[in-house]
């Protein structure tokens, strides 16, 4: 294959996402198109990638390890990628985020009511694609989209409470990555597993497969917030410290009991904005209080648990391979 995984994925996935949102009035299409990044906000066309499509990937790349071709699994693909962008532009406002991927986010260009309304747009948009499948198995399909739904608002509604709160423990953090990122990973592969005609053992296993490739992805995505370079990231440099965010790493240092552990608490809990050399050195105690090493080591034990879902899910000869190689790639992105 001379093309990377990416570029088979939007060729298959990209036609159908424009297809699906020229279903929208103009103003809301302006946004989702601008947040897709086929144009930009005076609606020119661009050259940009805007996403990884890693959701759709993993339903098309589910359905082919059950011996199905790719394209039986493009509604589950068309679906959840609109529910990821949907989270998306109202994760930007609610985080108020003013980049993502490397543009200005798509409330800091058009508003808030108008990012918050193209978000309810591709929500609704991707229960219609489910429901007109012509599938036996759209209703399942919407079922386990509706569990995975509920799980990633839950895991957004328990990120805001940990603004309002001083400590945070492990589990909890742990409980909101499940949540919040886990969630739709999981619901991706299912959902291709079904389209291809899984049996419920195999659809189970591959999302329980989606949960610890989710779960290494959220670790791998804080990791980065700390230690990414903002040309990879497309955030700015230590913008999780900044935020002040109870990322993985630094709940993990907060709650190591160490010397570290300390003066990062004494440091991050100040009401004050911290200099640059205040960042530096809290990203430094992060490390040194064994943050950085703990996710890292989780990282690689949530893969090892991925690759034994798919071990365990009886996929014909060959199934694993292409899951296999998407959860290493994501497990190491960047690093």
């Amino acid at each position: 294959m001379t093309e990377s995984p990416a570029d088979w994925v939007r060729d298959l996935v990209d036609p159908a996402l424009r297809t699906e949102t020229a279903r929208l009035h103009a103003s809301v299409r302006q946004v989702v198109g601008y947040h897709f990044a086929w144009w930009d906000e005076h609606g020119r066309p661009t050259t940009e990638q805007g996403g990884k499509r890693i959701r759709p990937a993993l339903a098309f790349l589910s359905a082919k390890a059950i011996g199905a071709q790719a394209k039986d699994a493009l509604p589950a693909a068309v679906a959840v990628e609109l529910v990821h962008n949907f989270s998306l532009l109202h994760d930007d406002v609610m985080d108020g985020d003013t980049l993502r991927r490397h543009r200005p986010t798509a409330w800091s260009v058009f508003g808030a009511p108008r990012a918050i309304l193209a978000g309810d747009a591709l929500l609704g948009l991707a229960w219609q694609v489910l429901a007109e499948s012509g599938s036996v198995m759209s209703a399942a399909a919407m079922s386990v989209m509706g569990e995975d739904l509920l799980a990633l608002t839950n895991g957004q509604g328990i990120d805001l409470e940990f603004e309002r709160r001083t400590e945070v423990d492990l589990a909890e953090c742990l409980a909101m990555a499940a949540g919040k990122t886990s969630s739709l990973l999981g619901c991706s592969c299912a959902l291709g597993a079904l389209f291809a005609g899984a049996d419920s053992a195999q659809v189970g296993r591959l999302r329980q497969f989606g949960h610890h490739l989710g779960m290494s992805f959220q670790l791998v995505d804080d990791l980065l917030g700390l230690w990414g370079r903002p040309a990879t990231t497309g955030k700015p440099v230590l913008a999780d410290l900044r935020a002040r965010k109870k990322s993985l790493p630094v709940v993990a240092a907060l709650t190591s009991g160490t010397r570290a552990g300390a003066e990062l608490a004494e440091l991050y809990l100040r009401p004050d904005p911290l200099t640059g050399g205040e960042l530096r050195r809290a990203a430094l105690l992060v490390e040194l209080a064994g943050g950085k090493a703990w996710c890292e080591t989780a990282v690689g034990n949530e893969v090892r648990l991925a690759l034994e879902c798919l071990d365990a899910a009886g996929l014909p000869p060959g199934g694993r391979t292409d899951l296999a190689a998407i959860a290493e790639k994501l497990a190491h992105r960047n690093r």
